[in-house]
């Protein structure tokens, strides 16, 4: 068996596979065994779908990821993986409870911040520069805490939160986790890069299911899964901003606006989180009350097809990861703000179909919130 490490493509290629493998033929059980119990996703006012539907999805992707990375990632090269993988795990039991018997906003916060808590302070893996954003350069250990904390929160419930129709979290996350895994790839960090890959395959698997129509084995990832890709993509995002900081400014791979960047990659749910929060604050509701406004909203009532939707979505990922990597070497200021007048340019427009459709009294299945 030697002889298969002596590649490190064929490894990233047995990660992709194992990790497909292990989700793809886990959830025909897994939906049978929801079934019996009843562990129903049920539509209620603030959901897309129509139909009861199973959900714990997030189960099979975190067998996928785990052991595929338990297999192949060399510990003795990245040596921070067993608190990513002990995090990891308190975020899937975070996510098993809610899924199940529910669990308080609060619960899940503290939870959230045990789970960041370990991969900060035991793991070492922090943002330490703001690569002159506002004019800081060096963090000290107490705004790198408070900071790390907060983009881990944050990115976790962000993408928790665009987890509202077929296909859209786990696709954005297959998007994300390619971007960064790619990147990685090329630097030389062959272990995070069989990270990115063993998330990829496990999502991938998932897709099929959860995506594709499928009367007898549809499934939702659940928090689980939400909660723990977001968890993943938050390190791959810090590692990415973390790496660049040790690159030599010649090399090819060096990025000159990386925070920016890695928002361009995780564009849809930052940005899309962002501005809900600012819609509620502004009509003085809490930031975190539960409705309609999301893109994905919008475009699921312009379009009355969750397919049609997630594809639309996940198309301007793309283009979104194309022009943040295509404008790296803009200072950070710059392509923030070009990243951030685009989407909000983007994102108006099937609020203002969905807006014009309402005015004139017609409405889609699928109502989202104008107001």
């Amino acid at each position: 068996m030697q002889f298969l490490f002596m590649n490190e493509n064929i490894i990233l290629a047995e990660t992709f596979i194992v990790a497909f493998i292990i989700t793809y033929i886990s959830i025909p059980p897994l939906i049978n065994v929801i079934h019996e119990k009843k562990l129903y996703a049920v539509p209620n006012g603030r959901t897309s779908h129509e139909k009861i539907t199973p959900t714990l999805g997030g189960l099979a992707i975190f067998s996928g990821f785990i052991i595929s990375s338990m297999i192949f990632v060399k510990i003795s090269q990245i040596p921070y993986i067993q608190y990513i993988l002990a995090a990891t795990i308190i975020i899937f039991f975070i996510g098993l409870k809610d899924d199940i018997n529910g669990l308080s906003p609060l619960k899940k916060f503290l939870g959230e911040i045990i789970a960041a808590g370990i991969i900060i302070d035991l793991g070492d893996i922090r943002i330490t520069h703001l690569y002159g954003f506002a004019g800081i350069t060096t963090l000290n250990i107490a705004t790198s805490d408070f900071l790390s904390l907060f983009i881990i929160v944050a990115i976790i419930n962000a993408v928790n939160l665009i987890d509202g129709i077929d296909g859209l979290a786990s696709g954005v996350g297959i998007l994300s986790s390619v971007a960064f895994g790619t990147w990685f790839y090329l630097i030389g960090k062959y272990q995070l890069a069989i990270m990115a890959v063993a998330i990829t395959g496990a999502l991938l698997a998932f897709f099929k299911y959860n995506f594709f129509n499928s009367k007898k084995y549809k499934i939702f990832m659940g928090d689980i899964g939400s909660l723990m890709l977001g968890f993943i993509l938050s390190i791959f995002a810090i590692k990415f901003n973390e790496l660049n900081i040790m690159l030599n400014h010649a090399s090819p791979y060096f990025i000159n606006a990386a925070p920016s960047v890695s928002i361009g990659i995780l564009i849809l749910p930052v940005f899309d989180t962002v501005r809900v929060m600012l819609i509620r604050m502004a009509k003085g509701q809490s930031p975190f009350n539960a409705d309609k406004r999301h893109i994905h909203h919008y475009l699921l009532e312009v379009t009355g097809s969750h397919q049609k939707a997630t594809f639309i979505l996940l198309g301007f990922n793309v283009l979104f990861i194309v022009i943040s990597f295509w404008m790296r070497n803009l200072s950070i200021d710059s392509l923030l703000t070009i990243l951030i007048l685009l989407a909000g340019f983007l994102s108006f427009i099937p609020y203002y179909i969905v807006r014009r459709r309402h005015k004139k009294g017609i409405v889609g299945k699928f109502k989202a919130n104008i107001e």
